[in-house]
């Protein structure tokens, strides 16, 4: 067929629609600001009563800032003659959709829309090309087309990394094939821990110290890296995908914040998987309210003693060592009094799980995100020796922990495009298998739209988590980019995994087809590592401080 891109002059359109939808924001900007500035400063009672407005704001700066990497990496792929039709419609269709949603209602969530006309209290025309001719039945029918062709070892669309990246891909693609999604299904319906078997070839394969220095036994790469392996292990299963979240977290708290004697101490063993770490930040009645944490942590002798309840901890009877975020000035009531505490604990079996002394603990059951387990803990006098106080001052826990919200949401962002691409895999698959009506489902409009869509908003969330890590990688501040991958992915992948559930129809309801578990595994993305809601907000104030 006729291919419906609109080459040569897709580009070129792209890049005035980007200037019309900069100069669109900043005027929604220009007029939010004042309602939620009192003498020069942002209001948080303000920002509260005009909530609806600020998150739609930071919606809009999303959406504006992954239209321009999309062109970025268009771009280059242009000048690398690289530039493919399945490209090409991968970002006619990212362009004309999101132009319209930006004209027409942002999808905060499934039932809250902001219409950046509502915001300056006047209605808003895009003047392009794009929001009539991009996204159209023919481009997203052809998209599934090539799909189909490329159907493999392909995340549909060129990542736009250069072949090293290509490389670690393919390598990780193969473990997770091979190892992970054959056996991912079972693990879930039973409430498995992971084998150990899986987290020993993880280890082999250098994922625990991917981004560990290498004087502290690790490889020394990028978060780019980073992300190109979490995305591969977590689309065979979200809970392997996620081993490593435990080892990015611990590293980049005591690299961070950590004396060198403490880095020598820990960082080899993490990176060798010899030592398993958890965070143990969240407490039952808190939630994202982390300075109202009241777990202590008493000075006696030798010993911090620490005694409190702490909840939604991942991974926590396997674990050897806990990063403890606890309060050890009892006078203070906010975060700066909190301090970060390294404690070596012994690890827990199915029987027993935590036989440390000061120590105890239930699980908590949930819909999805198995694999590791999570439990609420409870210390009572469990001892931590002062030498384990992170950076050996106190006071600093809040602080410390603020310094790795980047990594950990770029990598989450990451966890959630392999669990999108997992999504559109299994709808793919059974859209082409299954048939209705004499013909097969990947044949009629709304299914193949769907796909269409999947592969669309993977790659758009993708080029924003890479933009994210690169950022990282180069020490540039990259809390307000990884914000909004984090923010962007998590939607994409619980509209992806409620897609392919449709797709598949009733049989995305029965428990045997793994898109059940996939619908389930999705959901968390939207709450943990700062739920949409708390992200949104932490945009709007970046954006308008």
């Amino acid at each position: 067929m006729t291919s419906p891109t609109l080459v040569p002059s897709l580009l070129t359109l792209c890049e005035e629609s980007l200037s019309e939808i900069r100069t669109l924001y900043q005027r929604a900007k220009n007029s939010i600001k004042p309602k939620v500035t009192v003498a020069n400063k942002l209001s948080v009672e303000k920002l509260e009563q005009y909530q609806f407005e600020t998150h739609g704001l930071a919606w809009l700066a999303t959406y504006v800032e992954s239209l321009q990497q999309m062109l970025k990496w268009a771009q280059n792929l242009e000048k690398h003659s690289k530039f493919s039709e399945i490209d090409q419609l991968i970002l006619q269709i990212s362009f004309g959709e999101y132009l319209n949603q930006i004209t027409g209602g942002i999808p905060m969530s499934q039932t809250e829309f902001i219409r950046i006309s509502d915001i300056l209290n006047t209605p808003i025309c895009i003047n392009s090309t794009l929001c009539q001719s991009a996204n159209t039945d023919a481009a997203r029918k052809r998209l599934v087309e090539l799909m189909i062709e490329q159907q493999g070892n392909t995340s549909f669309g060129n990542p736009g990394l250069d072949d090293e990246y290509d490389m670690i891909r393919d390598q990780f693609r193969r473990f997770s094939d091979d190892k992970v999604s054959p056996n991912a299904q079972e693990w879930h319906l039973k409430d498995q821990l992971i084998p150990i078997e899986i987290i020993d070839e993880m280890a082999e394969l250098g994922v625990f110290g991917l981004t560990i220095p290498e004087e502290y036994g690790g490889f020394g790469m990028s978060k780019t890296a980073m992300c190109v392996v979490t995305e591969e292990l977590a689309r065979g299963y979200i809970g392997v995908g996620s081993l490593g979240t435990r080892s990015e977290i611990a590293a980049e708290l005591i690299l961070c914040g950590g004396t060198e004697a403490q880095k020598k101490q820990w960082l080899p063993g993490i990176a060798t998987a010899q030592i398993l770490p958890t965070a143990v930040f969240t407490e039952p009645n808190t939630g994202s309210d982390l300075g109202s944490l009241a777990t202590r942590a008493v000075k006696e002798g030798d010993n911090f003693v620490i005694t409190g309840n702490k909840t939604w901890i991942t991974h926590a009877a396997r674990s050897d060592m806990m990063i403890i975020l606890a309060r050890t000035d009892p006078k203070s009531n906010n975060y700066k009094g909190l301090s970060m505490l390294l404690g070596k604990k012994t690890r827990g079996t199915d029987e027993n799980p935590f036989p440390a002394k000061g120590i105890s603990g239930g699980e908590i059951e949930v819909l999805g995100y198995r694999g590791m387990k999570e439990y609420e803990l409870a210390f009572d006098g469990f001892p931590v020796p002062c030498e384990n106080l992170l950076g050996e001052i106190e006071g600093q826990g809040f602080k410390q922990l603020m310094q790795t919200f980047e990594s950990a949401r770029i990598q989450t962002a990451a966890r959630a495009i392999g669990v999108a691409q997992c999504a559109m895999d299994l709808a793919l698959k059974y859209a082409q298998d299954r048939h209705q009506f004499g013909k097969a489902l990947v044949n009629f409009p709304r299914v193949y739209s769907k796909l269409a869509m999947m592969a669309v908003e993977i790659t758009v969330a993708r080029q924003l988590t890479y933009f994210a890590a690169r950022q990282k990688d180069q020490n540039a501040r990259c809390d307000l980019e990884a914000g909004m991958a984090k923010l962007l992915a998590a939607r994409i992948a619980w509209a992806s995994a409620d897609n392919a559930v449709q797709i598949h129809g009733g049989n995305g309801f029965a428990m045997e087809y793994p898109v059940s578990r996939v619908l389930c595994d999705a959901r968390i993305l939207n709450i943990f590592e700062g739920a949409a809601e708390i992200q949104a907000n932490v945009i709007a104030r970046r954006l308008l401080a």
